[in-house]
């Protein structure tokens, strides 16, 4: 017989998480999410725990962020019952777009939205893998709101808090796991 699931000890997600030292380059720790979501149960549990989180903020509609907030959003948005938004890259989506270029430490990138994405006053939960420095979500925080969306909260899967990126969210940050160092 099964044990009962409050009899369970808490599955430790980070223990499914590898660390890739000097990727993409030197100096760098890379936090690989490959290596949980090819584990059935911890991807379950995952997902899980990330519905329990993100529902606590009401949203109607999910938005992820390509390509890893995909991986995390999509699943999430069918377990809570909603549709799911997608920002991508510059050219990737058919029809009209809406856009809005951002500052990186060394350059410049865009993220794009189909235009009728999302209505006016529509409460959206935006989700990526990993808050770093808060860039890229801050973005796309930005464009949903430019787009009418009243955007109730951002979560992470992940959050490096010696980063800082928090401080440039300006609605409610959730993240599951957290990184000190």
């Amino acid at each position: 017989m099964a044990e009962p699931r409050s009899a369970r000890p808490e599955m430790d997600l980070k223990a499914h998480i590898r660390g890739i030292a000097d990727f993409p380059k030197p100096g760098i720790l890379f936090y690989d999410i490959s290596t949980l979501l090819r584990h059935g149960e911890a991807w379950a549990e995952t997902v899980r725990r990330m519905a329990e989180m993100v529902s606590a903020r009401r949203p109607e509609v999910l938005a992820g962020i390509e390509s890893r907030g995909f991986l995390l959003a999509a699943p999430l948005a069918q377990a809570l019952g909603m549709g799911f938004i997608m920002l991508r890259k510059p050219r990737k989506l058919p029809g009209a777009v809406l856009g809005l270029s951002y500052a990186l430490e060394y350059g410049e990138d865009r993220i794009e939205m189909q235009s009728d994405a999302v209505h006016k006053g529509q409460r959206v939960v935006l989700v990526d893998d990993l808050l770093a420095t808060g860039g890229t979500m801050a973005a796309g925080i930005s464009l949903l709101q430019q787009a009418g969306a009243e955007v109730v909260g951002g979560a992470a899967l992940i959050e490096l808090t010696f980063l800082g990126g928090r401080s440039r969210i300006h609605v409610p940050f959730d993240a599951l796991l957290e990184y000190h160092d």
